[in-house]
């Protein structure tokens, strides 16, 4: 065995030094990479939902003894809260505009005061498709969900008194069909792939008119032009370019055959189906299309039901 050999004083001393400043080193990196690594319980980062359409998206409701139900009941602004339940965290960007169709919603500038969504962006300028697309632009990788509700108002014309509302049906799904395939195309393009998009039926709102037996037939044809014409071609659109498609129809209960009864005031017997849309909307009380504020719960619950778990 060799002989040991001492260290100097001074040569301890440095060596001692360098241990620290290794020690002190590697300490500091622990921490740098711990920092840097997110926790698994860590909050969702905030990202913004775009709520595109008509007054569905605005959320209008008529006024009724005199005052307007507020329109931040709409489905748009209860959406962010319950999708709390599957994982999202949203803050709402409403450009939906009353009496939106699907001609101005792509070819039209600009949305009037009344009927702009409460909080939404103004766009004087430019249509509401082209200024959702211009938002998707200067916010790339903010948007995590769009919701497009369109199409009512260019259906539900037929209801008013045409001669022959099966014809004027025809006509309206094909205008919506031609423009809705460019727009959502377009919307697509500009929200990446990433972006969740989910496309809205309504309400059978016209299965109101079978409280009257004058309009009775025209309530039973607009069940079988939401099952067999309308909402097929909205979920073709959407399911073409990825999105989800939520039938609120359904949803609704639309499609319950008329035979089913039940009891509802201050109506008497009527059928389910009805009875639901007398519930939920203000088409039998009013003849207005737009829904209640309960009415606008159940789309939000639909949308939430539909979109994928995060």
């Amino acid at each position: 065995m060799p002989p040991s050999r001492s260290i100097p004083p001074g040569r301890r001393r440095s060596l001692a030094a360098l241990v620290v400043v290794a020690a002190l080193a590697s300490t500091s990196a622990a921490c740098s990479s711990a920092g840097s690594t997110p926790s698994t319980g860590s909050t969702p980062t905030v990202e913004t939902y775009l709520s595109i359409g008509d007054s569905y998206a605005q959320g209008y409701q008529p006024a009724s003894d005199g005052e307007s139900p507020p329109y931040t009941d709409g489905y748009a602004y209860l959406l962010p809260d319950l999708a709390t339940a599957k994982g999202y965290d949203l803050e709402l960007v409403n450009f939906g505009c009353g009496g939106a169709t699907v001609t101005s919603l792509v070819d039209t500038d600009g949305c009037k005061v009344p009927a702009r969504a409460p909080g939404g962006p103004v766009y004087d300028d430019e249509s509401q498709l082209d200024a959702a697309i211009d938002y998707l632009h200067d916010h790339e990788g903010e948007v995590r969900l769009i919701t497009v509700s369109i199409g009512g108002n260019d259906v539900t014309k037929c209801a008013r008194g045409v001669a022959d509302p099966v014809a004027c049906v025809a006509d309206a799904i094909g205008t919506i069909d031609q423009k809705l395939q460019t727009a959502l195309a377009d919307l697509r393009e500009a929200a990446g792939p990433d972006t969740t998009i989910v496309g809205l039926t309504y309400p059978d709102v016209i299965l109101g008119a079978y409280l009257d037996e004058g309009t009775r037939s025209l309530a039973e044809l607009s069940v079988t032009a939401f099952e067999k014409l309308i909402n097929p071609m909205l979920r073709r659109n959407y399911e073409a370019i990825g999105g989800i498609f939520v039938d609120v129809t359904d949803g609704t209960d639309g499609y319950v055959p008329l035979d089913r009864t039940t009891t509802l005031d201050p109506y008497g017997e009527i059928p389910v189906a009805v009875a639901e849309v007398c519930r939920l909307t203000w088409f039998c009380e009013r003849k207005d299309i737009h829904p209640r504020s309960v009415g606008y719960e159940r789309i939000a619950e639909l949308i939430v039901a539909a979109l994928p778990a995060r």
